[in-house]
């Protein structure tokens, strides 16, 4: 079978490597970033734009509006403050829930797919996030290509390389492949850089520094 691949590309470090892992074999040539009113989305959409330039593959912006209407949280709409404490708990992925967001964002990618003869959809669910979000779980992964082989006249088979990876895992494979780490936009704040106090920004640091990558921590954070 022929491949042709699209990624979800939000500009973090997740998705950046799995890029990095995926494109030779899966022939990935299209990148979705979705604009839902999230607090970083000038600088996802930065950041992915550079990645997408970097791998030379299509990039483009999808819009949706109706999720930033109905999410109300630090992460949407900044209800209230990010959490910088007991993090890695329910609590803590309660308060940047986005909606059914990685179950919606793969249903766009699969009319994409459908349409236009994509055969894989590249997602970068971890370890790490798994163990306090659902949807970045083998089973989550498992059961969206069940229904993709109902719901799409072509079957496409979502693909989540990093999905059995901790960070630690991930940023070690980031440097084995020489993949541009420096590109990486992973804050839930929305600052200029990353902030280094959120969930998201602790796992990379943490992992960064456990592989001893601190040229990336200084260019980063």
């Amino acid at each position: 079978m022929n491949k042709k691949s699209i990624i979800l590309l939000s500009g973090g470090l997740d998705s950046l490597v799995s890029l990095g892992v995926g494109i030779d074999e899966y022939n990935i040539k299209l990148a979705l970033t979705f604009d839902y009113g999230q607090n970083p989305l000038a600088q996802e959409v930065l950041a992915s734009k550079k990645i997408a330039d970097y791998y030379n593959i299509e990039h483009k912006v999808i819009e949706l509006p109706f999720l930033k209407e109905i999410t109300h949280n630090a992460f949407v709409g900044r209800s209230e403050d990010l959490p910088t404490e007991n993090l890695g708990t329910k609590e803590s992925a309660k308060a940047v829930w986005v909606p059914n967001r990685n179950a919606l964002f793969l249903n766009i990618a699969g009319a994409f797919a459908d349409a236009q003869g994509y055969t894989h959809i590249f997602l970068g669910a971890n370890k790490s996030e798994g163990q306090t979000f659902p949807d970045n779980t083998v089973e989550f992964v498992e059961r969206i290509n069940s229904m993709f082989k109902y719901s799409t006249s072509n079957g496409v088979e979502v693909v989540a390389p990093l999905i059995n990876y901790t960070k630690n895992d991930i940023v070690k494979k980031a440097l084995e492949l020489k993949i541009p780490l420096e590109l990486a936009y992973s804050c839930y704040a929305g600052g200029d850089k990353n902030c280094g106090l959120c969930e998201s920004c602790k796992h990379l640091k943490n992992a960064l520094e456990n592989n001893k990558a601190y040229e990336y921590i200084e260019r980063l954070f």
